[in-house]
């Protein structure tokens, strides 16, 4: 779901009115407004195929508020070299972080530490909502929510002592636990069990793993992902082992594999948590608190179910990398 965005006429107005001053946050506003700001998004797994559309929304919300922002970070997940890069971040003179937060406590000291140096952070993608966090704010799925969503959609289509296979791409990323969670408070109404399985982040390679799994479990029919390229590889391993046979997949996020997927049926559905918005978002809230003060606020990126009956208004905008 989309919010408004203020226009440059009026952020020129507030040019005029704004002076300098310090917010909530200890940063101090309205000292660099003519020095081109630099924002550095600092995520894990950097190579994701997930962040394509979620670069494309931050780099035009760069060029629109003539800023400059970098997006990089970690190979896989690391979460020690993920909190050393945003250390260096901030050594290296970047004005203003947005941070992954993939775990909902190993970066709370060191989110604490830049923002006693006066450097803005904000979170994109996975926030941390359920401890104590210094971060100014986030943009992202509410995951357990998304997970109950998921599971409420599917649960008429999934009878009753059912045995699933539930994927994630990566262990230790508390956004895809937590989608996890939603998906079972609603699964366990109708007595239905699951069988938990780590495909890995190439949807390739990940096929293989979950067709080896259903191989292995006969009684399972329907494999429920927890992120992008896990929610590809169950439909990939349909498609090419189990095609016409009771077999599907549901799951999150999109990927141009995915739409196809849910074209041929072999994806019933998937939930998209729009990467566009939580890339555009941070470089706002970030540019705004640091030109003018204005604090940021927490943004649902929300949970829109991608089935057959609208996939077609996704596909061309999913090539220009926006959804």
């Amino acid at each position: 779901m989309k919010r408004g965005i203020l226009s440059s006429g009026i952020l020129f107005t507030i040019v005029t009115l704004c002076g300098c001053s310090a917010d909530q946050s200890g940063h101090k506003s309205g000292t660099n407004l003519n020095r081109p700001l630099r924002l550095a998004f600092i995520t894990c797994s950097v190579e994701g195929k997930f962040f394509e559309p979620l670069q494309a929304g931050m780099k035009d919300a760069a060029r629109r508020m003539g800023v400059r922002a970098d997006f990089m970070g970690t190979r896989g997940v690391d979460i020690p070299a993920q909190v050393e890069m945003v250390r260096q971040a901030v050594k290296d003179g970047y004005d203003g972080i947005a941070l992954n937060i993939i775990d909902p406590v190993a970066f709370d000291s060191v989110i604490q530490e830049i923002i006693d140096k006066g450097v803005p952070l904000v979170a994109f993608n996975v926030d941390d909502n359920t401890t104590a966090n210094p971060r100014l704010s986030g943009v992202s799925q509410r995951f357990v929510e998304a997970g109950k969503k998921l599971a409420a959609h599917l649960l008429p289509s999934i009878p009753e002592n059912s045995h699933v296979l539930m994927t994630l791409h990566d262990s230790g990323i508390s956004a895809l636990d937590d989608r996890q969670k939603g998906m079972q408070e609603v699964l366990k109404t109708k007595n239905i069990r699951w069988t938990p399985l780590v495909s890995g982040n190439d949807s390739a390679k990940g096929a293989e793993v979950i067709a080896a799994a259903l191989e292995e479990n006969p009684d399972i029919r329907i494999v429920l992902g927890s992120g992008q390229s896990d929610t590809e590889a169950a439909g990939r391993a349909i498609r090419q082992n189990f095609a016409g046979r009771g077999y599907w997949a549901a799951g999150f996020d999109l990927s141009p594999t995915t739409l196809e997927l849910i074209r041929q049926g072999h994806i019933r559905c998937t939930i998209d948590q729009q990467p566009y918005i939580q890339g555009f978002y941070p470089v706002i809230q970030l540019t705004l608190l640091i030109r003018y003060g204005i604090i940021p606020s927490d943004i649902d990126a929300g949970a829109a179910i991608i089935d057959a009956s609208n996939v077609e208004q996704v596909v061309e905008l999913s090539k220009q990398h926006i959804r």
